[in-house]
């Protein structure tokens, strides 16, 4: 039953979340697994929708508004950190030391690992918009990406630590 609302879905889905993705500054795969976990949300919680068809665009268009919601909502810092005080010269050398080290490990991740790193560290702040636009990977693959490239650093960095 399942399988087939999903195949009879599916090609529906893929065309609303396309369409409604350009308006509300999301991407359509993350539109797309929104909608697909309120469905399977909604199975487990009662029983399939007696007009999937209709269920589905307002799913959509339900997504699409709460993205643009939470896109006008979001916003970059406007200034530097709380803690960035005068530091002592020594305190600064050790700080740069690790962070050339941090950045040595990044660039020796595995597959696209580095990209996604050096853009998590960039100093430009950026959001996971713009990074998974600048990797040309969805929204919603960012956070399990990021944690294994998370994983494989910790990995990376415990024999230098270890060392030290």
């Amino acid at each position: 039953m399942t399988h087939d609302l999903v195949t009879t879905l599916r090609p529906l889905l893929t065309a609303e979340a396309s369409a409604e993705a350009y308006a509300s500054g999301a991407d359509p795969g993350d539109l797309e697994q929104a909608v697909w976990l309120r469905l399977l949300e909604r199975l487990e919680a009662d029983r399939p929708p007696r007009d999937p068809h209709r269920w589905l665009r307002s799913a959509v268009r339900m997504e699409a508004r709460r993205c643009r919601r939470t896109t006008r909502a979001e916003r970059p810092y406007a200034g530097e950190p709380a803690d960035a005080v005068e530091r002592e010269p020594e305190e600064l050398v050790l700080t740069a030391a690790r962070h050339r080290a941090l950045h040595d490990a990044v660039r020796r991740l595995p597959g696209r690992c580095p990209r996604l790193m050096q853009a998590l560290l960039s100093p430009r702040d950026l959001t996971y918009r713009e990074i998974a636009g600048e990797l040309g990977i969805s929204q919603g693959s960012l956070g399990p990406e990021r944690s294994r490239c998370l994983g494989c650093l910790r990995r990376l960095l415990t024999p230098e630590v270890a060392a030290r």
